[in-house]
C-alpha cells in the first residue's frame, strides 16, 4: 500500500503546521483571522487524509464502501486496523470538520483551540496504528 506514505506524511504536514502556529491562548485564536484561518484549514485537511487513507484501506477489502466519511473509521476498527478508541475520536473528528465547512460562521474557536492543545493527538495515534498495521506482513 505505497499510496498510503504520501497521504501519511500529508498528515504529518497539517498537523506539524498547526503545532507551529498553535495560539496561545483561545483568546489569540479568536482575534486573529489568519491563525483562524491557517488552524482551520489544516484541521480539515488532517481529516481529508485520515478519510483519504481509511478510503485506501478499505478499498483493498471486501467490505461495502462506507456510507459517510465517519463510517470509514467504524469500518477499519471493524476490520482491524485501528482500535475502536481511535476510531471514535477519529469520527469525532469528521464532525468537527463538517461543522468547520458547512457551518464556519457557528464555529467555536474556544472547541478549536482545544483541539490544538489536546486533540492533536488523536491523529498522531490513529497515523501510528496504520502505520503498525501497514508494517505487519499480513497487510503488504
Amino acid at each position: 500500500m505505497k499510496q498510503l506514505e504520501p497521504k501519511l506524511d500529508a498528515l504529518a504536514r497539517c498537523l506539524l503546521r498547526i503545532e507551529s502556529k498553535k495560539p496561545f491562548t483561545v483568546e489569540q485564536l479568536k482575534s486573529d483571522f489568519d491563525l483562524q484561518d491557517i488552524v482551520s484549514i489544516n484541521l480539515e485537511r488532517s481529516v481529508q487524509q485520515s478519510v483519504d487513507i481509511a478510503s485506501v484501506i478499505l478499498a483493498e477489502t471486501n467490505e461495502p464502501a462506507p456510507l459517510t466519511m465517519a463510517d470509514s473509521f467504524a469500518k477499519l476498527s471493524a476490520i482491524g486496523w485501528i482500535s475502536q478508541p481511535v476510531a471514535l475520536r477519529m469520527q469525532k473528528a469528521v464532525g468537527m470538520r463538517n461543522l468547520m465547512v458547512h457551518e464556519y460562521e457557528k464555529i467555536d474557536w474556544a472547541i478549536v483551540y482545544s483541539i490544538c492543545e489536546i486533540h492533536l493527538i488523536d491523529f498522531k495515534n490513529f497515523a501510528k496504528e496504520i502505520i503498525a498495521k501497514m508494517n505487519q506482513p499480513e497487510a503488504k
